[in-house]
């Protein structure tokens, strides 16, 4: 067996492998439509090198050759559909079947030119170049933000472009891909041409499986630390992001602040109106404090009526305009099963962290503010002016002209 042969061997059995890998991820998630693309696409490898093993048994292999390049530049087709479910692109079915179609009628017909013509390698070869660019393409131009992964991603599938796009050049270096098909396994340029495929086909696939993994991960800690009713982060949640903002915030010399909300009077409203009016109070102040919140801003709820938001950027003097601000819209919004005339507010508290405190310390004091501003008769917002000889000092009452209590 020759050493092309070989490789092809390794070929089929890892395209098989990664296939069953992608339908494995498939089957975790049914949701998944990259994988079953992806899966696919290696499935149509898979049959890739079933059919250029098979070559050397046909006495005129020019139709299976045609056969071979179709379904290969095929595989690199659901390649892309999966890249493109991936990154929330809309997949050019169109364009990319229609060349699929042309390309495939053009190496039907370059069969008649001289075998080592470099035209007619270049026939061959280029089609799956411009397809791993047009891969290339689809990441790119993903509305996403692009990880580390998915910027290496893109730099294998250039690299793997220009393979395919050196393969002629590189076949007349080597003397030619053989007399004929049945020869091309015999080939150097063979054992050059599916190495090379094994190396990228292997990256694409694993780097694939890293991202579709790293997303299925993403995805179980988002909802792990997501609270059901109100839609933000549960304490857990707000907790672990808050922190990774408050050190960002250190790391990069700017202030950052604390806002601690409470629902006034929130159990009179589940005595009053029942438990599902309690819900949509939640759930009205929730999308309230997403609207109003950056998007660089850390939400969530991390009480039964208690929020919080952490404002990187922000200091003392605009983290309590923050507050007041969102003191006075919720007192005006409308609860939907609440009576017309009745309006729910919220007492808040607003802490700046010190160049001495951790986050624990900043969410103590806001927490004080907070009590201090339940205390002083509701619907208004305290702010802790700083820690003074260990203790936590509060100040500067904001109250509603209202009266409302």
């Amino acid at each position: 067996m020759s050493g092309a042969n070989f490789i092809l061997l390794i070929n089929l059995s890892v395209a098989g492998l990664l296939a069953a890998s992608f339908m494995a991820v498939a089957f975790h998630d049914v949701g998944r439509a990259p994988a079953r693309w992806l899966a696919f696409g290696y499935l149509l490898g898979m049959a890739y090198f079933a059919v250029e093993f098979s070559i050397p048994v046909f006495a005129d292999a020019r139709p299976v050759v045609v056969a071979a390049f179709a379904v290969f530049l095929g595989a690199t087709i659901a390649f892309n559909g999966g890249l493109a479910r991936k990154y929330d692109v809309a997949p050019p079915w169109p364009p990319m079947l229609f060349f699929l179609f042309v390309t495939t009628v053009a190496v039907y017909f370059v069969q008649d030119l001289p075998r080592q013509s470099l035209a007619r390698m270049m026939v061959y070869q280029l089609p799956y170049a411009v397809m791993q660019f047009v891969g290339l393409a689809i990441v790119w131009s993903s509305r996403q933000r692009l990880a580390r992964l998915d910027r290496i991603l893109m730099a294998v599938l250039a690299a793997s472009g220009l393979q395919f796009a050196s393969k002629p050049f590189i076949a007349h270096a080597l003397g030619g891909w053989g007399a004929n098909p049945q020869a091309y396994v015999q080939s150097s340029y063979a054992l050059v041409s599916q190495s090379l495929g094994t190396v990228f086909g292997l990256a694409l696939a694993l780097l694939m499986l890293a991202i579709l993994v790293r997303d299925v991960l993403a995805e179980a800690t988002s909802k792990s630390e997501t609270d059901t009713l109100s839609r933000l982060l549960n304490r857990g949640g707000f907790t672990r992001h808050a922190e990774q903002a408050v050190l960002g915030a250190v790391r990069q010399g700017v202030p950052v602040a604390l806002v601690i909300a409470d629902l006034d009077h929130f159990k009179g409203v589940n005595d009053s109106f029942g438990h599902a009016s309690g819900d949509r109070v939640i759930e009205t102040f929730a999308s309230f404090l997403r609207e109003a919140a950056a998007s660089h801003h850390v939400a969530g709820r991390i009480g039964g009526e208690e929020f919080a938001i952490i404002l990187p950027g922000t200091n003392l003097a605009a983290a309590r305009l923050f507050a007041e601000g969102a003191r006075s819209a919720f007192g005006a919004l409308p609860i939907d099963g609440l009576p017309v005339d009745n309006r729910c507010t919220a007492s808040f508290g607003v802490a700046e962290l010190h160049p001495s405190e951790d986050f624990a310390d900043l969410m103590r004091r806001a927490d004080q503010a907070l009590y201090q501003a339940k205390n002083a008769g509701r619907d208004c917002v305290r702010v802790s002016a700083g820690p003074v000889n260990g203790q936590s000092s509060a100040a500067i009452s904001i109250r509603a002209d209202s009266g409302r209590n």
